[in-house]
């Protein structure tokens, strides 16, 4: 098996890390981060999400947020936009990729958006025609792909049926996402195995959630099923408030360090993201939940 020799790092933390923060962060920090993740050197950030203040309040500042940032040619700035009005605000605010989402569980659909699968994602035909008319990118993201919290197992047909839903929905990039952390390396390289078949490896991203502690060797599996994207949050920022127990996204920090290991090249200054990291806990007034993260710094501090 030959790993990809580049693989890109798509930087979730200033929208899925930030999300479910309780306390209100100010839209200068969240520039602040966006600005150093930038500097770093991704080309892929999700920024802001256009949703309902009253389901996310801590995104209601999204549209300050990306009028603020200082953006770097070539870099994608994505934004989540759950319907048309959603849709509007976001390409009003200059997001360069717009995000859509569904779920492989019908559980978790009906109880995260009250409605079945095939529904949620009609509901998005009309954001998803609009996206394209104006030019931009769309990615979908398929969540629970590897187990849910209220139905348990999700069986493999109903993650590849939502696979040929957004790909028919003219779908740029699906992130294939383990919501609740639960997914193994075996299993997880068999699903992904099945999914390259179904859709374009190059154009497919794996989203871990480090529940369990499975997340680098859930990277590592995919890697070997030839998947090249990834999602990661900085400081291993996140959770999911519809998913009880579920901690954050995979650290940004240790993906890189596995990636700077593997001889697999990102293009990212790993010490870059590590002091952003670093700055966006100091505010949050904790420790990063990165392992890495907070090693080099250390190193560094001591340096």
């Amino acid at each position: 098996m030959t790993f990809p020799t580049k693989v890109k790092i798509v930087e979730v933390g200033p929208r899925d890390g930030l999300q479910n923060e309780k306390e209100t962060i100010p839209a200068a920090i969240k520039i602040t981060l966006i600005n150093q993740l930038t500097a770093a050197g991704f080309v892929n950030i999700e920024a802001a999400s256009f949703v309902s203040p009253k389901w996310v309040p801590q995104m209601a500042t999204s549209t300050e947020v990306m009028a603020g940032i200082t953006r770097k040619p070539g870099v994608i700035y994505s934004a989540l936009a759950p319907n048309m009005k959603g849709l509007e605000a976001a390409l009003a605010a200059g997001a360069d990729e717009v995000v859509i989402f569904g779920s492989a569980s019908e559980a978790f659909s009906q109880k995260n958006i009250n409605c079945s699968i095939a529904e949620s994602i009609e509901r998005f035909r009309d954001v998803a025609l609009a996206t394209k008319q104006a030019g931009k990118r769309l990615r979908g993201s398929i969540s629970c792909v590897f187990g849910c919290p209220y139905q348990g197992e999700v069986g493999i047909d109903a993650v590849v049926d939502v696979l040929h839903r957004m790909r028919d929905l003219g779908c740029d990039e699906i992130d294939i996402a383990d919501t609740i952390g639960v997914g193994t390396p075996h299993q997880v390289k068999a699903v992904m195995q099945r999914l390259v078949q179904e859709f374009p490896a190059d154009r497919l991203s794996g989203h871990f959630h480090d529940t369990y502690g499975q997340a680098l060797a859930n990277i590592y599996a995919s890697l070997e099923a030839g998947i090249s994207i990834y999602h990661a949050s900085v400081a291993g920022l996140g959770g999911c408030p519809y998913a009880k127990g579920a901690t954050g996204n995979v650290a940004t920090e240790d993906v890189l360090y596995m990636m700077q290991g593997l001889g697999i090249e990102t293009g990212i200054d790993l010490n870059a993201v590590v002091q952003a990291g670093q700055f966006i806990s100091q505010h949050l007034g904790r420790k990063a939940a990165s392992r890495a993260g907070n090693a080099i710094a250390a190193k560094l501090a001591s340096a």
